[in-house]
C-alpha cells in the first residue's frame, strides 16, 4: 500500500481508509506520504461494513480526490458477504499464503475485480507454484484481472499503478460501466 501510495504520487490524489482491529503503524506510515488516512478500528468485528465507510468519508476531502482506497481487515472469509459500495474490488494473494488460497476461500476471489498475486519476489522461496496459483485464479476469479507485483523488486507495480490511474481517469470522464455482482 506504502509503495503504491508513493507511485501514485502526483498522479492520481488518492485517500485511504484503513480497516484495522486494532490501531497500528499503516495509517502513520501513509499520512506521512501526505495521503489523507481516516484508520477504522474494528474491534472484534472481522470486516468493514458500509457504515463504518460512511462515516469515515465524512472526515475525508473527497472533492479532492480521485480514488479512496478501502483497506479492508484481515482474513478472507468475513469481507467476502459485505458491500462496501466500491467501484473495484481488488483481492490480494500472497506467494507466502499458498497457491490454494483461491480454492480454499471461493466467494472472496469470485468477487474479485483485480487479483493481485504480490511478494512475487519469494516465490522460488517459499515453493510457490504459480502454474497452480493461477489456474486456481482462473477456476474462481476468471473474470478478474491478474497481475503479479512484488512491492520490493518493483515487479509488477507501475503496471498496478498504471490500472489505478487508468480506473480513476475513466470514473471521471463517467465511462465506467456499472455491472453489479453476480449473485449466485
Amino acid at each position: 500500500m506504502q509503495k503504491t501510495a508513493e507511485m501514485l504520487r502526483g498522479r492520481v490524489r488518492m485517500g485511504v481508509i484503513v480497516g484495522d482491529l486494532a490501531t497500528d503503524n499503516d495509517a502513520e506510515r501513509l499520512s506521512r506520504a501526505d495521503i489523507p488516512v481516516v484508520q477504522i478500528t474494528t474491534g472484534t468485528m472481522c470486516h468493514l461494513d458500509a457504515r463504518m465507510i460512511a462515516e469515515a468519508m465524512k472526515k475525508m476531502p473527497l472533492d479532492d480526490l480521485d480514488v479512496l482506497i478501502i483497506e479492508n481487515v484481515g482474513n478472507l472469509v468475513c469481507p467476502a458477504s459485505y458491500d462496501l459500495g466500491e467501484g473495484v474490488r481488488v483481492v490480494l494473494l500472497s506467494v507466502t499464503e499458498g497457491e490454494d488460497k483461491p480454492l480454499k476461500y471461493p466467494p472472496m476471489f469470485h468477487s474479485a475485480d483485480v487479483a493481485l498475486v504480490t511478494k512475487s519476489d519469494l516465490a522460488d522461496a517459499v515453493d510457490f507454484n504459480r502454474d497452480a496459483a493461477l489456474a486456481a485464479l482462473n477456476k474462481v476469479a476468471h473474470h478478474a484481472h491478474v497481475m503479479e507485483v512484488s512491492s520490493k523488486t518493483g515487479e509488477g507495480m507501475e503496471a498496478w499503478c498504471e490500472e489505478i490511474v487508468e480506473r480513476a481517469r475513466r470514473a471521471r470522464e463517467g465511462t465506467i460501466q456499472h455491472h453489479g455482482h453476480h449473485h449466485h
